[in-house]
């Protein structure tokens, strides 16, 4: 089932929870609506269900608008974080009770309805565990409870609200893994929403990134991360070293250098910050493109070293991550002066910061100049 959402407007009040968000899913893709909290990704979710109406806009499930429709019409799958079983129910009578409670002409015969809830439970793996009562669970059993009841229906549609938010970070990344093969298996187009941003880019085909009840960018998971469209987009999804720029052409003169480096696109002439992840910064030849950092501290952490630096023109704080045996850790050392050399960055157009510099928030439909990308 593809779903079109169009200008989705949604308030609580004066609070404006969504802003006139458009987004297509295609049939069969899973999707991440990725933001923090606040951002409107479980309200956009919860407009998708029908346990919110819209304001205005709306929710295509193929041609037709769902968008006034109660959530028993649209025939959705919802999956909360805190699982909502039901405690005097054991396994098997948990699965089969959105069977058993359709109206006596839809319903399927009980031998149907045991048989459905049996077929579920082993393709979540809990065979064998059919009589038990949800307190006789883990968190991650009951979570795979929950998937296997909203999947009795049939759904059209998958919805899961922070589904394993509620579970250690072990059992979390194991859970992540068997989403993915039981997507995979059943085909059923499928919404969860996170602000784990290591989660998204491990479970999802496509990522939605929202800010302030706006979509700031759609993408695979690889183009969220190696080409964000906008300054929050490239914080948000990892650390971020933010330092003072000038772009003359195709030349960008990093925190007041001399040299410059040259980028495969074209920038607006004038001020500009430029977005370097810490893994992206090499110790380099003096002479090169580049700026120059002096090295405050180093710890290794597992296989990797992080240094903690300070660019010398403009004193700006700055990240390092290098791979442990990487030859650029080998000599460094505290009160150093090193050049560092930007593997991969962006460009974006100067911003002022909040606070004490906190990065701005940026709305969706960002001028093309904040879209482009460089790399040296």
């Amino acid at each position: 089932m593809d779903i079109k959402v169009r200008g989705i407007q949604k308030n609580f009040g004066s609070f404006p929870a969504l802003g006139g968000v458009d987004l297509d899913i295609e049939s069969g893709e899973l999707i991440a609506l990725l933001g923090p909290s606040g951002s409107g990704k479980t309200t956009l979710l919860r407009v998708i269900a029908g346990l919110e109406f819209p304001d205005r806009g709306q929710i295509l499930f193929g041609e037709e608008d769902m968008a006034d429709q109660p959530i028993r019409e649209r025939r959705v799958g919802f999956v909360f974080q805190h699982y909502a079983l039901f405690k005097h129910m054991t396994v098997l009578d948990n699965v089969a009770f959105g069977l058993r409670v359709r109206s006596r002409g839809e319903r399927p015969p009980e031998a149907i309805i045991r048989e459905r809830a049996r077929e579920l439970i082993e393709l979540v793996q809990l065979a064998g565990l059919e009589k038990r009562y949800p307190t006789q669970l883990s968190g991650g059993q009951r979570q795979r409870v929950a998937l296997a009841r909203a999947l009795a229906i049939e759904p059209r549609v998958l919805l899961l609200d922070e589904p394993f938010g509620a579970l250690d970070a072990k059992v979390r990344k194991d859970l992540r893994r068997w989403l993915r093969q039981l997507h995979d298996k059943t085909g059923v187009t499928t919404i969860f929403v996170t602000h784990d941003q290591e989660e998204a880019l491990e479970l999802a085909d496509r990522v939605v990134v929202m800010n302030k009840g706006r979509i700031e960018q759609v993408g695979s998971t690889d183009e969220v991360y190696e080409k964000p469209a906008t300054p929050f987009v490239f914080d948000f999804l990892g650390n971020t070293n933010v330092l003072p720029g000038e772009v003359r052409g195709r030349e960008v003169y990093v925190d007041g250098q001399t040299s410059a480096i040259v980028t495969d696109s074209i920038h607006a002439a004038g001020p500009v910050d430029v977005y370097v992840r810490p893994s992206d910064l090499r110790v380099t030849d003096a002479h090169a493109a580049g700026f120059d950092a002096v090295i405050r501290s180093m710890q290794r952490t597992g296989p990797i070293v992080r240094c903690e630096a300070t660019a010398v023109h403009s004193g700006q704080a700055i990240e390092i991550e290098v791979p442990h045996l990487h030859h650029d850790t080998q000599a460094l050392r505290a009160g150093q002066q090193v050049r560092l050399r930007l593997n991969q960055f962006s460009v974006f157009p100067r911003q002022t910061r909040k606070g004490g510099g906190a990065l701005p928030d940026v709305v969706a439909n960002a001028p093309a100049e904040y879209r482009e990308r460089g790399r040296s």
